[in-house]
């Protein structure tokens, strides 16, 4: 079937279900789904209850007093049945749900499910359950109501470990509810396709194959590059148009407009980074990277802004003149023309229209964020999941066909292991070439079977020169795997870490429709007059993204805000981090590790972000407000002339929204406590002019080495303070255009 003759996206396979041995006992896993339960739980009448302990209880009137609730703010709200159903339903019961909570430990680093279940363990011994819970049953046998008093507790809790294992439990259960729970996306009107789905023409990029024998294979080209995202694409279009032979490898696999968007649990397994389950080591901050064929590129918002000039600025005061010289511009220049970036024909949807409008409205700036869309309409607010109408000019709809084009070849699911170096010890090491693994697809030309079971063979690429462009947290751990020592080698990192408001509206928003950020309020960029501070931005709304990130207050309440997120909105307040953390590779499984926390600092200044977006939300009429962070109560607008998107009100007008700001000063956003998010990963390869000061040179040329580049956000000098796509490829497009010469 051609694509655009499909009405749906073609479904990926499911993996076979797994028992969860090897990752918790039995034992564990009970206590784990106990904690689970009790955080989206069964909630039932009590004359219905049944006497099980299965179920929160609620009166009849406080039935009919939410259900009204639910009845006058949805404009299509759920029937009295239905909303009993919503309400009773119990996940654990559902095996789907129960799945994807065990799927969910498959790329834990062991040492945090070590430390997770050493909780579980304590939490089932009276003495254990006592410490931890207050109460001398063990933590499984108390009544639901009381486990649920327990998480309430410990999100406020002096210690920082109860706290930590709250989030964990909340974020894993509210996660799993929005990926597993088919009543719940029914009753919000959410399918992961959008209504007028029509794919976009896919290209073939004939990627390499190779036959089931013992000796390893060996590839002869000019220039392998590993990595396919927004770095790696560009230098393959480069390289390959100057007339070298360009070998793309990526250990993730494409997937065409015809499987795209994919499902919410097949994106978040097939298109990120540990299956978009990594988390620093404090489990304070949980980071999105993209991992799959097109990299960031192909799960990125489309968001296309170029550095400040304070940064480009700030980067050439560090011996690296270029980035304020008019080579740099043209690559910047460049790299917009080829995928049509402009701010023309945007359509904005509710959250976009409320950052323009109420900054104007409090005399802030703001604008429209210029798109890699061609200058084209591109209302997809499922690119977080794959973008289906190639309307996104990314890596995989324009850069990489171009290379093929000019003659580049690609490999997918291969998994690099070490560069190869030549030359005598103690001289110079020279890159010429790249060992690794190749994992086929299945038979059926599927990747949902673990890589144990399918096809795998050694490789071994034979190139003039080597270029890295795994992403900040992968590109490192590659340099490390090759035995270069280095001490810049996966430190410098820059997360952009996020604090996150909800607002919800009178308006039936689906806030999951349209471009996920088509504006961003500047106001706060430059807080400390170094150019550190935060932009206010929207954010995806594709359900297990945004109930992840929902404040949570009781089980009854989540799912009541769970189910009124079709009137929601969610803001970002993303941190141009002056302070750092670093990666490094997890000893058992290889996989990068992240030792982040933001500082005192930095978190200053997302705090004025999140005030600065709880005001936005209020003078545009937000009914409710809720700011993540800890132990903050919800601002609930109660006069019902200031609470519709016509509010007219200044912040400071209102008395009680005032205290309520003043609260979340009090509660603050200090980690382990308060949860932060990261999308945007920079600086663990560090350029620097000086070879005691950083990873590359000018060139991108890794120091002490030949014929070794890194082309990708590692190695930004410092964080972009913007989504940092455009940056990436314009120093991409430097780099690759030296080494054209250089060959």
């Amino acid at each position: 079937m051609a694509a655009h003759e499909l009405s749906a996206p073609r479904q990926l396979p499911k993996p076979a279900p797994i028992s969860g041995e090897g990752l918790f006992t039995e034992s564990q896993w009970s206590t784990l789904l106990a904690l689970v339960d009790a955080a989206v739980p069964s909630i039932v009448v009590a004359s219905s209850a049944g006497g099980s302990g299965k179920h929160i209880e609620i009166s009849e009137q406080q039935y009919k007093d939410v259900y009204e609730r639910i009845r006058v703010s949805m404009a299509t709200p759920p029937s009295s049945d239905e909303f009993e159903e919503y309400l009773r339903t119990r996940l654990c019961n559902n095996s789907n749900f129960v799945q994807n909570v065990k799927r969910t430990f498959e790329t834990v680093p062991a040492s945090h499910r070590k430390r997770l279940a050493g909780a579980l363990d304590l939490l089932e011994t009276r003495l254990g359950s006592l410490i931890s819970t207050g109460y001398f049953t063990p933590f499984s046998e108390l009544s639901l109501a009381n486990q649920q008093a327990v998480i309430q507790s410990w999100i406020t809790s002096w210690s920082p470990m109860w706290p930590t294992l709250a989030r964990i439990v909340l974020s894993l259960a509210q996660k799993s509810f929005s990926q597993a729970d088919p009543l719940y996306q029914r009753l919000i009107g959410y399918t992961d396709y959008p209504h007028d789905y029509k794919p976009g023409p896919d290209f073939d990029f004939d990627f390499l194959q190779f036959e089931a024998h013992e000796e390893p294979t060996t590839i002869d080209t000019d220039v392998v590059i590993v990595g396919s995202g927004c770095g790696g694409a560009v230098c393959a279009k480069v390289l390959a148009e100057a007339g070298h032979r360009v070998l793309v490898v990526d250990k993730g696999y494409h997937f065409p407009p015809s499987e795209l968007p994919l499902d919410q649990e097949s994106g978040s397994r097939h298109l990120f980074e540990s299956h978009s389950v990594l988390s620093s080591e404090d489990s304070s901050t949980n980071i999105l990277a993209g991992s799959c064929w097109g990299g960031g590129g192909t799960v990125n918002w489309s968001v296309s802004l170029e550095p400040e000039d304070f940064v480009r600025k700030e980067w050439a005061d560090q011996g690296l003149p270029f980035f304020t010289a008019g080579d740099f511009q043209e690559s910047l220049d460049r790299v917009q023309w080829f995928m049509g970036v402009s701010d023309a024909n945007i359509r904005h949807n509710h959250a976009a229209q409320v950052l323009l409008d109420g900054s104007q409205k409090l005399g802030w700036s703001a604008r429209p964020t210029p798109l890699n869309t061609g200058g084209e309409d591109h209302y997809c607010g499922r690119c977080n999941l794959g973008c289906a109408s190639t309307g996104k000019k990314g890596p995989v709809v324009s850069w990489l066909p171009a290379a093929a084009k000019a003659g580049a070849q690609f490999i997918e699911g291969f998994q690099a292991s070490e560069i190869v170096f030549d030359g005598p010890p103690g001289s110079t090491k020279t890159a010429v070439g790249l060992t690794g693994t190749w994992t086929a697809r299945d038979k059926d030309g599927n990747v949902a079977n673990p890589k144990r079971s399918r096809l795998r063979k050694d490789t071994r690429v034979n190139a003039k020169r080597v270029i890295v462009a795994a992403g900040s947290l992968q590109s490192p751990l590659l340099l490390l795997r090759s035995g270069l020592q280095n001490p810049h080698i996966g430190r410098n990192l820059h997360l952009h870490p996020c604090n996150q408001v909800f607002g919800r509206f009178d308006d039936d928003i689906k806030p999951w429709e349209g471009g996920t950020i088509t504006a961003v309020c500047d106001e706060y960029k430059d807080l400390d007059g170094k150019g550190h501070g935060v932009n206010l931005e929207t954010t995806s709304m594709i359900p297990y993204v945004a109930l992840s990130n929902l404040p949570w207050y009781s089980g009854l309440d989540f799912k009541l805000n769970a189910l009124q997120l079709r009137s929601s909105n969610c803001f970002i307040s993303m941190t141009r981090d002056r302070d750092t953390g670093r990666v490094f590779a997890d000893p058992a499984s290889g996989r990068p590790r992240v030792e982040y926390i933001p500082s005192d600092f930095d978190r200053a200044h997302a705090l004025v972000g999140v005030l600065a977006l709880a005001k936005l939300c209020y003078v545009q009429g937000a009914r409710e407000i809720w700011a993540n962070l800890p132990g903050a109560k919800p601002f609930v607008r109660h006069s019902t002339s200031n609470s519709t998107k016509t509010a007219s009100h200044l912040p400071e007008d209102d008395a009680e929204f005032m205290a309520w700001l003043a609260s979340l000063e009090k509660a603050g956003n200090k980690p382990p406590r308060a949860p932060w998010g990261s999308a945007h990963q920079m600086g663990t390869c560090r350029m620097s002019g000086r070879e005691d000061a950083g990873v590359v040179d000018a060139r991108g040329r890794v120091w002490g080495t030949e014929g070794l580049f890194v082309a990708d956000s590692s190695v930004f000098p410092s964080a972009s303070g913007v989504n940092p796509m455009i940056t990436v490829m314009a120093i991409a497009d430097h780099i690759a255009r030296g080494i054209a010469k250089d060959l």
